[in-house]
This record gives C-alpha cells, sequence and structure tokens, in this order.
C-alpha cells in the first residue's frame, strides 16, 4: 500500500546563505520518508513532501546538529483559545517578522560593537603603511608596544565572541563535513588569528624561519565586522523584499460585529461562522468574504485588487475580507471565513510563489552546492603553491606571509552569498510587486517564462467582454422623452425571467429612472412580453413578434447590429414602434489599450472563442486583435494552442470559464480572470484580480523586469566570485605586483549581497 504524501513549507531557523539551503536539501532528502524537499535562501524556509513514516520533529531534529531548525505551528486543536496574536506566533504567520526584528536587533549590537574596532584597526593599518611610505611620521615605540598588546586583546574578542557563528560553522565542517558561508569566515579568520598568536608568543623561535613582523590581527578584527555588517544590512534590506505579505496579513481584521438574537455583538475573527449576518460601519474594516443584504457604500479594494477607485457596493455584491468600507453602512452575510477568503487565498498563492524557485535558480543553486568545497581545496591549494614556488623568488617567510594572506582573502571573498541571493530576492520583490498590483502570480516558474511569450491567445465573453449583456444604445422613435420609454421597458422587463431583462433594469437603475405600476402582464414565450400601463398596452419583444403585429421597421440597421453581437429590443403599441433598444455584452474599456500596448512589446493577439463568427470578428476589429477563431470547442481551444506551440510558439492563454480550463492548463502560460470560474484560476499560473485585462500587460512588463533584475543580480555575483579569487590568490601579483588584502575581501563580500538585494528593490519603485 503507498504512503500518502504530505507537502509542507516551513520557516527555517539559522540559514545564512546558499550553501546552508544545499546542506539543508541534502540532508533532509536522505531521511527515510523524504520523497523531495527544496530550500529557498531568500524566503528562509523548505519545502518538503514527506509520508506517515516520518514527522516535523524528526524532520528537524536531523539538521539541528548542522545548526538549523524547522519552525513547526501548533495544530488547530492546540491553538483553540488563543488570542489571534498568540494564534499568529504559534503558526508562525507573525514569525518571520518579529523573529527578524530580534535577530536584526541582536545583529545591530554586534555591529556597533564591531565597527569602532574595526576603525581604529585601519587607522593603525593605514599610518603604518603611509609611514613606510613617507607620507607620515613613524609610529613611536611606545605606541607599537601598546599595539602589540591591544590588538591580540580585540582580535580575541572579535573572534570568539562576535564571530562565534563562524567558529561554529568551522566546528560543524569538522564534524559532520558540512560547508558553508560560516565556515569559510571562520577559517579564514582563525587562521590569520592563530598565525597571528603564534607570531607574537613565539616570535624569537619563529623569527629565523618566517617573517614575524607581518602580524593579522587587523584582518581577524575587520573582516569579521565587515562581514558581521554585510549580514545586518542584508538582513535588513531582506525585511523590505518580504513586506507584501505583511501588507497583505495587515489587511486582516481582528473583529467583526456581528447580529446574533437581535443584539450587536463584537467577536473575534475567528468565530465568524457561514451565513452569520455582520454589522459594517463608515471606515470599518470587512472581516470576511459575503454577500451585501441591507444597505450600500463604496468600498476602496485597492489593496486587494489594486483598484485605484472605490467601488459601488449594493445588495447582492459580493463584498471581500480586508477590504475598507468608506462610507455608508450596511450588513452582509458570511460566505467564506477563515482560510477560504478571497485573501487567505491571496496571502497563500504569495507565500507559495516567493517559495518556488524559477529554472534559472538551478545554474545557481548547482553551483553554491559545490561552491564552497572547491574554494576551501583552491585556498588550500593556493597557500600550497605560494610556499612550493612563492619561496624561490621571495624566500620562505614572505611566501608562507603572502601565502597565508591569499589563502585568508579567498576564503573570505569567495562565500557564495551573493550568488543564493540573485534569484530568489528578485522572485519575492516581483511577486510582491505583482500582488500589490491585482496581479497574482502562482510560482516563479510562471513569472520567469511570461516574458518570452510571442502570442497572447484570449477568449471573448469575461476576457475582453464583461462578461453581462448591458444596454449599449437606443433609438427613439416615439414623442415621448428617453427616461419615460426606459420607464415603461424597465417597468414591463421586472416581470420577465429572460436574461436580457437585466441589461435594462440594471440600466434604469444607474439613471436613476423610476418604473411605472402595471396593470396586466403576459409572457409571450420565444417573443416577447406585453402589459398595461396607464391604460395603453405595451409590446416589448424581438422582431418576430413586431412582425406578427404587422408592424414596419427599419431591419437593415437591425440586421447591421445584430451581425456585431448585439441583440435588438423593440418597444411598440398595437400601432407602431416606439424605439428600437440594442443589447451587448460590452467590451471592456481597458481591452483597446492593452491590445495596443501588447503589439507594442511585439505580442501577436488571437481570440478564441465558442461566439458567434460575426460577433467575435467584430469585436476583435473594435479592439484591434490579430486573429479571430470563432465558434471552437473547449477540445479544439486545447488543439489550437498545441498547433501554436507546435509551431515553436511560446503561448499565453487568457480565461475565465470552465470551458477554457484545458486550454489555460496547456499554454506555456495561463492568465485567468478572478472574475471568472475557481476551475480557470486553480488551472491557470497567473490570476489578475477584477479580471482586468489591461494587468495582462503589467504582469508581462513585470516579469521582463525581474528576469532583467535576476540576471544582472547573477552577474554581478558571478563577476564579484571570478575576478575576486584569483586576486585575492595572487594571480596577478607576479605580472602587476597586485595582492587583495583579505580586509578589502571582506568588503567586498560583505557589499556583495547587499548590492544584490538593493537591485531587487528597485524592481518595487519602477512603474509597471
Amino acid at each position: 500500500m503507498k504512503n500518502h504524501m504530505s507537502i509542507s513549507t516551513y520557516k527555517i531557523k539559522g540559514m545564512h546563505c546558499a550553501s546552508c539551503s544545499a546542506i539543508i536539501e541534502k540532508t533532509l532528502q536522505k531521511i527515510g520518508g523524504v520523497q523531495s524537499a527544496s530550500a529557498n535562501y531568500g524566503t528562509e524556509s523548505v519545502k518538503i513532501s514527506f509520508d506517515e513514516t516520518t514527522s516535523p520533529e524528526k524532520l528537524s531534529a536531523s539538521i539541528e546538529p548542522l545548526g538549523y531548525s524547522l519552525i513547526i505551528p501548533v495544530s488547530d486543536a492546540e491553538s483553540m483559545g488563543m488570542s489571534s496574536e498568540e494564534h499568529a506566533a504559534h503558526t508562525g504567520q507573525n514569525q518571520s517578522k518579529k523573529e527578524k526584528m530580534e535577530e536584526l536587533d541582536a545583529m545591530r549590537s554586534k555591529v556597533i560593537i564591531s565597527m569602532p574596532l574595526a576603525v581604529f584597526s585601519i587607522i593603525v593599518m593605514t599610518w603604518e603603511i603611509f609611514s613606510k611610505l613617507g607620507f607620515l611620521p613613524d609610529i613611536s615605540q611606545t605606541w607599537e608596544d601598546f599595539f602589540q598588546l591591544l590588538f591580540p586583546v580585540m582580535a580575541t574578542y572579535a573572534l570568539f565572541v562576535i564571530g562565534k557563528p563562524y567558529l561554529l560553522g568551522v566546528y560543524r565542517f569538522v564534524r559532520y563535513r558540512k560547508a558553508n558561508m560560516d565556515t569559510l569566515i571562520g577559517i579564514g579568520t582563525s587562521v590569520a588569528y592563530v598565525y597571528s598568536f603564534f607570531v607574537t608568543a613565539f616570535d624569537k623561535i619563529f623569527s629565523s624561519y618566517i617573517n614575524v613582523e607581518n602580524v593579522y590581527y587587523d584582518i581577524t578584527i575587520v573582516v569579521i565586522a565587515f562581514i558581521t555588517l554585510g549580514k545586518y544590512l542584508e538582513a535588513r534590506s531582506k525585511l523590505k523584499t518580504g513586506d507584501a505579505i505583511e501588507k497583505l496579513l495587515n489587511l486582516q481584521a481582528k473583529t467583526a460585529l456581528v447580529l446574533r438574537q437581535g443584539k450587536e455583538m463584537e467577536i473575534p475573527i475567528d468565530q465568524v461562522g457561514i451565513g452569520e449576518i455582520i454589522i459594517i460601519k463608515p471606515a470599518g474594516k470587512i472581516p470576511v468574504d459575503g454577500r451585501v443584504v441591507e444597505g450600500a457604500s463604496y468600498i476602496d479594494e485597492s489593496l486587494v485588487t489594486g483598484e485605484p477607485y472605490p467601488i459601488e457596493k449594493k445588495e447582492g455584491d459580493m463584498v471581500v475580507a480586508g477590504t475598507i468600507n468608506t462610507s455608508g453602512s450596511f450588513t452582509f452575510q458570511a460566505t467564506k471565513v477563515g482560510g477560504d477568503t478571497l485573501l487567505s487565498h491571496i496571502i497563500k498563492m504569495v507565500e507559495e510563489a516567493q517559495g518556488s524557485k524559477a529554472p534559472i535558480q538551478a545554474l545557481a543553486d548547482k553551483i553554491s552546492s559545490v561552491f564552497v568545497p572547491v574554494v576551501l581545496v583552491v585556498a588550500l591549494a593556493t597557500l600550497v603553491l605560494w610556499l612550493v614556488i612563492g619561496t624561490s623568488f621571495v624566500g620562505f617567510p614572505q611566501a608562507l606571509s603572502m601565502g597565508l594572506v591569499s589563502m585568508v582573502g579567498i576564503l573570505v571573498i569567495a562565500c557564495p552569498c551573493a550568488l543564493g541571493l540573485a534569484t530568489p530576492i528578485g522572485i519575492i520583490v516581483g511577486v510582491g510587486k505583482g500582488a500589490r498590483e491585482g496581479i497574482l502570480i502562482k510560482d516563479a516558474e510562471t513569472l520567469e517564462k511570461l516574458h518570452t511569450i510571442d502570442v497572447l491567445v484570449m477568449d471573448k465573453t469575461g476576457t475582453i467582454t464583461k462578461g453581462k449583456p448591458e444596454l449599449i444604445s437606443f433609438d427613439n422613435y416615439s414623442e415621448k422623452k428617453d427616461e419615460e420609454i426606459i420607464s415603461i421597458v424597465a417597468s414591463l422587463e421586472k416581470k420577465s425571467e429572460h436574461p436580457l431583462a437585466l441589461a435594462i433594469l440594471s440600466y434604469a437603475e444607474e439613471k436613476n429612472i423610476s418604473e411605472m405600476p402595471l396593470l396586466s402582464f403576459e409572457a409571450m414565450k420565444g417573443k416577447g412580453i406585453k402589459g398595461m400601463i396607464g391604460g395603453t398596452e405595451y409590446y416589448v419583444g424581438n422582431m418576430k413578434l413586431m412582425t406578427e403585429l404587422g408592424l414596419s421597421f427599419d431591419t437593415e440597421s437591425i440586421e447591421k447590429g445584430t451581425k456585431e453581437g448585439k441583440t435588438p429590443v423593440l418597444l411598440a403599441t398595437k400601432e407602431k414602434i416606439l424605439a428600437v433598444i440594442l443589447i451587448a455584452d460590452a467590451i471592456k474599456s481597458e481591452a483597446k489599450e492593452a491590445i495596443r500596448e501588447l503589439h507594442k512589446l511585439h505580442i501577436t493577439t488571437m481570440m478564441l472563442t465558442g461566439d458567434d463568427r460575426n460577433t467575435a470578428e467584430f469585436i476583435a476589429r473594435e479592439v484591434g486583435i490579430d486573429d479571430v477563431f470563432a465558434e471552437v470547442l473547449p477540445e479544439a481551444k486545447l488543439n489550437k494552442i498545441k498547433e501554436l506551440q507546435a509551431a515553436g510558439k511560446i503561448v499565453a492563454m487568457a480565461g475565465d470559464g470552465v470551458n477554457d480550463a484545458p486550454a489555460l492548463a496547456q499554454a506555456n502560460v495561463g492568465i485567468a480572470m478572478a472574475t471568472g470560474t475557481d476551475v480557470a484560476i486553480e488551472t491557470a499560473g497567473i490570476t489578475l484580480l477584477h479580471g482586468d485585462i489591461s494587468k495582462v500587460v503589467k504582469a508581462i512588463k513585470l516579469s521582463k523586469m525581474t528576469m532583467r533584475g535576476i540576471k544582472q543580480n547573477l552577474f554581478w555575483a558571478f563577476f564579484y566570485n571570478i575576478v575576486g579569487i584569483p586576486l585575492a590568490g595572487g594571480l596577478f601579483y607576479p605580472i602587476f605586483g597586485w595582492l587583495l588584502n583579505p580586509i578589502f575581501a571582506g568588503l567586498a563580500m560583505a557589499f556583495s549581497s547587499v548590492s544584490v538585494v538593493s537591485n531587487s528593490l528597485r524592481i518595487k519603485a519602477k512603474k509597471l
């Protein structure tokens, strides 16, 4: 019998670099019952697929000796009776922010202590260099003796107190053969310290073998200070990258005002049940999803949907958790609560997307996993080469001194942090920015693929058009005012069950046109309706009904409208036609501009619809779509996508219905309208809130922007290492006399990570 697999994502404590993620993945994958493990340094989390033979506690125990642990949320049963803050703390929802802030405070304290030590060391080091060059007077013997006593004390504090995590990295390497960034820093600074200590303590013994004039306490002090500063700046920057989730979490209301047994009661959000009546007052936050049952207002949905203007909500309309009531009061009935609300789905989707890996990351991951062991070998080989080859040129004491400097420089500059951050930080910022713009991205792979598409295939109804009938135009042939004509038609249509009736009633409501008393009413199946208003009998119906009444009308103009997908509704008395109303599924206001923008991005647009050919071709002409395939079944939509892919096209498909689901799944990138069906949304890689087609353009621009940022990040990450390692190793010393001091290596390494994070944060500021 096959074991049931569970897929869970856990936050990780103790993850400091890209090689950490490789160690965590490899360790977890060796555990029985674990199918796969994918660690993400950017989000400091791991996604694990495991069966019931193992447990989160067992998984955490396996990585604890290596300095890591999983943050395991308690079950809902255990968290009953807690406040929402306590519950969030237990489930780890607020762990990231709270613990990161505590960690940041601890790091800040280390920076405040270590940086003055580093500055002092640099001043003394600069003084020594400039005095040798004749720019400054020599340091007096008294000060020289004082510094010889002071520097070992400062270096001891820097290494054993501030640098404790790096020493632990060395211990774990010796004990478990697992090396990460901390190992490299730990070995480098320890070697500099131990060498200096032996020179200081036994200078008389070693003076004939090595250069006792050179000690490297300053390297230990300054490198640890710079790396600590770099890690602090990186952690502070990374907090800014994940603020999309924090903003979404802050949208959640803590309490709800419900109506129970005729009384208003304020209760915690987690106690609200489906079907409860909730009261919303001006400036109140909507606590759960629901349908308005009484009252009306304007709701600010900008932080959930990206829509800039408050949206009117009246009886029967849906409201969404996390949105803000601006003016009126109303009551609504809860339809979705807890984890089922749209806001909860958005948070979950953003979290999963930010934690997922893009294909471009595979290369960086592969390099990072082998990078640290290779660097250790290269560093050791460099020392050996200096001793073997350098001795014959500069003598053993100088060769040993330079070899140690080169070895420490390589260990310090080669940390693959920037390489490990390059992709995940870009993805975190990109997905977060998308969420704020109302573009929900399911995973990193989708975000990466989107910038490569060359064909966008769209459904018509609900994607290009609004998906519901609207009164488009009407011609008044009577002496009555337009308002009176609409009032007559609306009064009759109120009793009708025809789908087109809603379009006329909505128009009347929008224009504040009141209805008239109806004295009699009769539905004529397949033709229309008739009724008595104020002593006159009126008929509302199709051309067939008017022909039967023997009335003449302009068939040519009506047929022209029909070819454009408009449905004619005629109003008449027994004597004459009073008005012709045209109803259609209106084109979305943003559609034309969106297609124009897509063409600017060199993307071919195509409409694929099951609707009438004439209607489809008219709408395509109106908005500027390149190609139309109408009257196609869902299977034909799927085959058309396959056909385009077979021709070498990278295809995105935008749709909103169940009939679009197979095509959305087949496309390289599926884009669903949030106004559509759950099936379409589940199948697609991207969901556009509010069903706004112009957001497709923004999504493509976001993908291009994010991928450009990631490629820049990878370039700089590789650049630091490719240039830095040979320079630190002394490759250019025989030619140019260049040798990179480990202090500058530490500075370069620290700021490589900061530059990668800062470059990614630029995406947040850019306009889509």
